[in-house]
C-alpha cells in the first residue's frame, strides 16, 4: 500500500503550491487541484511539449502536477464558493497560497469549526501574519531576499551573484509544505486534531542557504560565494577542475587516512604523473602517518596544511588529465568522493540515475504519447510511492463536484 493511500487533499492551484502537492501524490494521496475556469496560471508557462502553446501542454504544468486530478470552479460565483467547500468537506487536506480561498469567502478558521480534523497548509511568500504578506515575489526577488542568491556565483565578487534555475523557490516551498504536512498528519495520528500549517516560503529560502544565517546570527561573519563551493567567510580551496575533454570536474573531498594517501600516489603512479608533482612528497608522508589527518587543522598546522594542499593539488592534475566522466568513475573506483559536473539531460541519461528505475514512461492519451518523466528521489522497500499518471487536464475530474 502506498503510504498516503486514502488520503485526500484539495489544493487550490497557486503561485507556491504544486510541488508540495506533487510530492504528496507520488507517495499515494488523491491530490484534487482546484483552478479557475481559464486554468491555472501555470498552464499558460513555456516551455510547451513540441513548441505548441495550449493549457494542456506546459511542461511547467506537468512538472509540477503528475499524478493530480483536475476541476475547474469559479470562485467569482456563488456557487463556485459552494463547490469548493463540498470539496473541502470531503478532504484530509488543503494546500492554498493563504489561509483563506474565494478572497475570503471560505477560510480555514470557517471550516475548522465543523471539520475540527482538517489539515490546512497556508504557503506564502511572507507567512500568513506578515506585514509584506500582500507583496507580489517572484522566484529572482525571492531568492535574492531569502539569501541564497547571495550565495551563488564565483571567486571574482565583481561579477553579480546568480539565481540557480529551476525555480528553486518553489521547489523549496513544496519540500516545506509536504514536510509540514506529514508532521501535522503524525500529530493528527495521536490526537485526532487538524491544524493551520503557516508554510513562510521566504523563511524556507533562508534556513536553506547553509550556514549563511548561522554564521551571522552567531558568529558575526558574512560568509561569501565562492565558485562551486560552499559560502564561507574565509577563502576554501578551489574544487572545480577543466577536464581533459573540455568539461568540468568537481574534485570533491580530500582524503583523510593513510591509505587513502597510499591510494591516491598510486593513482599517479599510474598515470605516470608523480614526478609532475613535486608536492607528491606531502602525500608520501601523509601514507607513512599512523593516524589520519586532520582537516580541522588546516592554516593553523603547517605539515596538516602542506598535505592537504598537495591532495588537492594531485587531484587537480589528475582530473585535467582525464575526461571528466572517466575522472568521475576512476575516483568511485579508489574511493574518492567526487563527480563530473553534468547537464540536467546528462544526469538524467546517466547509468546510475537509470538503474534504479528513476525513468518513469507515462502515456498522455489525449495525444497519443508516451513522455519520459523523472520519477521520485526514494525508493521504500514496502512501496510507499505511487506509480506516476499524467498531469490532468484542465477540468477534467469535474465529475468530483457530483460526489
Amino acid at each position: 500500500m502506498n503510504a498516503l493511500a486514502g488520503l485526500r487533499i484539495v489544493e487550490i492551484s497557486d503561485q507556491f503550491t504544486a510541488v508540495g502537492g506533487r510530492l504528496l501524490a507520488e507517495l499515494g494521496a488523491d491530490v484534487v487541484v482546484v483552478e479557475p475556469p481559464s486554468g491555472s496560471p501555470h498552464r499558460q508557462r513555456p516551455p510547451f511539449a513540441h513548441d505548441d502553446p495550449g493549457p494542456d501542454t506546459s511542461l511547467r504544468w506537468w512538472s509540477g502536477n503528475v499524478g493530480k486530478r483536475s476541476v475547474a470552479i469559479d470562485f467569482e460565483a456563488a456557487v463556485g464558493v459552494a463547490a469548493v467547500r463540498h470539496l473541502i468537506a470531503g478532504a484530509d487536506i488543503v494546500i492554498s497560497g493563504a489561509g483563506f480561498v474565494a478572497e475570503g469567502e471560505l477560510s480555514y478558521r470557517d471550516v475548522a469549526a465543523e471539520q475540527p480534523s482538517l489539515i490546512w497548509l497556508a504557503v506564502s511568500p511572507f507567512g500568513l501574519n506578515s506585514s509584506r504578506r500582500d507583496h507580489p515575489v517572484t522566484d529572482l526577488t525571492m531568492l535574492a531576499g531569502a539569501g541564497p542568491v547571495w550565495n551563488c556565483g564565483y571567486d571574482d565578487h565583481s561579477l553579480p551573484p546568480i539565481r540557480g534555475a529551476g525555480e528553486q523557490s518553489v521547489n523549496i516551498a513544496g519540500l516545506y509544505c509536504a514536510i509540514g504536512a506529514l508532521v501535522a498528519l503524525a500529530h493528527r495520528d495521536q490526537t485526532g486534531q487538524g491544524q493551520l500549517v503557516d508554510v513562510n516560503v521566504n523563511a524556507a529560502c533562508n534556513v536553506s542557504s547553509e550556514q549563511t544565517t548561522y554564521h551571522w546570527l552567531v558568529n558575526n561573519e558574512t560568509c561569501v560565494r565562492q565558485t562551486s563551493r560552499h559560502a564561507y567567510f574565509t577563502p576554501s580551496q578551489k574544487t572545480q577542475v577543466r577536464c581533459a575533454d573540455g568539461s568540468y570536474a568537481t574534485t570533491g573531498v580530500l582524503p583523510r587516512k593513510p591509505r587513502e594517501y597510499a591510494e591516491l600516489l598510486s593513482w599517479l603512479d599510474d598515470l605516470g604523473l608523480r614526478d609532475a608533482l613535486p608536492e607528491s612528497v606531502f602525500l608520501e608522508m601523509a601514507a607513512a602517518r599512523a593516524d589520519p589527518v586532520d582537516i580541522a587543522l588546516i592554516g593553523a598546522d603547517d605539515e596538516t596544511t602542506a598535505i592537504l594542499t598537495a591532495a588537492r593539488a594531485a587531484f587537480t592534475l589528475i582530473a585535467s588529465r582525464l575526461p571528466a566522466k572517466q575522472y568521475f568513475l576512476q575516483s568511485q573506483r579508489r574511493g574518492f568522493p567526487a563527480g563530473a559536473v553534468l547537464a540536467p539531460n546528462e544526469a538524467f541519461e546517466d547509468e546510475h540515475v537509470a538503474a534504479r528505475g528513476f525513468k518513469v514512461p507515462v502515456y498522455h492519451p489525449e495525444c497519443a504519447e508516451t513522455f519520459t518523466y523523472p520519477g521520485t528521489p526514494y525508493l521504500f522497500g514496502a512501496g510507499a510511492t505511487a506509480s506516476p499518471r499524467r498531469p490532468p487536464l484542465l477540468g477534467e475530474h469535474n465529475g468530483l463536484l457530483d460526489e
